[in-house]
């Protein structure tokens, strides 16, 4: 599917749900794309990409930036503390933020190095014991922790189980980051993302609807 079908698909969405149009940001997910896929999409206008990996993201996309101006890099996969500084060199926001550990580390260096991305709490909304993010019931403890430090928290992200019918995941998202007063949905990807906005999704993962299936051999 194009980028361009995708991008009117969004806006009819977003209209759907009585939103602002221009609300929802597309997040054109990378990983695993060779580069002429990437530069495709780059070449078309297109400038909020999302990577899963930072050493993935390292060797990528400080090379694009001497081509494209204005790219948004999103890290929207599990990050490891080691790679924090790492991380907060390359991206414009973290989507992944889902123990006080991490949490902390990011405050560290963001004191040390004047700048920090805006983040995103992850939330295991299905409390799945293999998936990461904060369990529900600890979403109010942990905003309220990373506030106190002083990080730029801007919303919740949730990636709902396989099996699972997404909307009682999306809408539980939904309730927790109003709770808490943050207006950031990271929700939806490319077989959901049309229902994620109608609960109110404001970053929106899409992959393989745009850039075609991935080879992870």
């Amino acid at each position: 599917m194009s980028l361009s079908e995708i991008k009117a698909r969004i806006e009819t969405a977003t209209l759907a749900a009585g939103r602002t149009p221009g609300s929802v940001t597309l997040i054109a997910v990378s990983k695993v794309q060779p580069n002429e896929r990437v530069a495709a999409v780059l070449d078309e206008g297109h400038r909020v990409f999302g990577e899963n990996k930072v050493q993935e993201a390292a060797g990528k996309w400080p090379d694009f930036r001497k081509i494209y101006d204005g790219i948004e890099l999103h890290l929207i996969g599990p990050l490891q503390t080691n790679k924090a500084r790492q991380a907060m060199d390359l991206a414009q926001a973290i989507h992944s933020v889902d123990r006080p550990k991490l949490a902390h580390t990011l405050a560290r260096l963001a004191q040390e190095m004047g700048h920090c991305p805006d983040l995103f709490i992850q939330v295991n909304t299905g409390e799945e014991p293999q998936k990461a993010g904060a369990l529900p019931a600890e979403v109010d403890g942990f905003v309220a922790e990373c506030r106190a430090l002083d990080l730029p928290v801007v919303g919740l992200m949730c990636i709902p189980p396989v099996d699972e019918e997404p909307s009682m995941h999306f809408a539980l998202l939904a309730k927790m980051a109003e709770r808490n007063g943050l207006a950031g949905l990271s929700m939806g990807m490319s077989g959901d993302f049309e229902k994620a906005i109608s609960f109110g999704a404001t970053h929106v993962r899409v992959g393989s609807a745009i850039f075609g299936e991935r080879d992870y051999s």
